[in-house]
């Protein structure tokens, strides 16, 4: 009987995008396989990351030692406090700097075009400068120059990239949101400003990405702060569970997709 594809489309969330490693965890240990991966900003570090080849515990090594000093090259705020420089440096060399059409899973990463309006979805080229362009926070990080381009966060146009991940080829899409809006948080800084503000203007957008995906799974990550760098074990295992609650769901699809498939074949 013929299998479904999966794709899994990982959506932006600054830290709390941790909780993507849990969700890929369980699904490899439950033998389901991704065949295409789209993400957007830390969604599209995840899926390269994953991508490029690392075992997935080593990942979980990495991302426990992370810290915010590797990617902060602050610059005089011209179009963002950071450079971006350090992180394109980081991401080259966790992804053995390869290029997107040599990663061992398509994977398509989400920019957006400051000045035309629209999104970009890097399919091949630089795995390093197309991530730098889809994590580039509006405010935050200056934006990555791409072929005279003015690229910045795809959070900021496709939030969890669902219809993206289905164009590549997908049967079924898991999508998975880590950006919900925290209520009530403590605003402190410009920082904070921007990255709130972000979260609640694209909060309404994702309602049409859950109808699009056939599973929609959102790791309870709302209490922590998206640039925190400090609760990264808890993140990721908020991720695993969400998985794991969502396991029968995810089956279900596949056999759903099975049982429908083998009905037009015999028709």
């Amino acid at each position: 009987m013929k299998s479904p594809t999966i794709g899994l489309a990982l959506g932006s969330g600054g830290a709390r995008g941790f909780a993507h490693l849990g969700v890929i965890k369980v699904l490899v240990e439950n033998n389901i396989p991704i065949h295409y991966l789209a993400g957007s900003s830390m969604g599209a570090l995840v899926a390269a990351m994953y991508a490029s080849g690392t075992e997935i515990s080593q990942l979980y090594k990495m991302a426990l030692t992370f810290k915010r000093k590797y990617y902060l090259d602050f610059t005089i705020p011209k179009m963002g406090f950071i450079a971006g420089n350090r992180i394109k440096s980081l991401v080259k060399a966790l992804t053995k700097n390869k290029k997107i059409e040599d990663l061992n899973i398509p994977v398509a990463i989400v920019a957006t075009d400051l000045k035309a309006g629209e999104k970009v979805i890097f399919k091949t080229g630089s795995v390093a400068q197309a991530v730098r362009a889809s994590i580039s926070i509006p405010g935050i990080f200056a934006p990555e120059n791409v072929n005279g381009r003015l690229l910045v966060d795809g959070g900021v146009i496709d939030r969890i990239p669902v219809s993206i991940v289905r164009e590549m080829g997908a049967d079924i899409v898991l999508a998975v949101d880590v950006s919900h809006v925290k209520r009530n948080a403590e605003i402190t800084s410009i920082f904070d400003v921007i990255l709130q503000s972000l979260d609640i203007l694209q909060d309404e957008l994702v309602i049409n990405r859950a109808i699009a995906s056939d599973v929609m799974l959102r790791p309870k990550v709302e209490t922590f702060s998206s640039r925190a760098f400090t609760d990264i074990k808890e993140i990721i295992e908020i991720g695993e569970q969400a998985a794991i609650e969502h396991l029968p769901f995810i089956q279900e699809a596949i056999e759903k997709w099975k049982e429908n498939h083998t009905g037009e074949e015999k028709s």
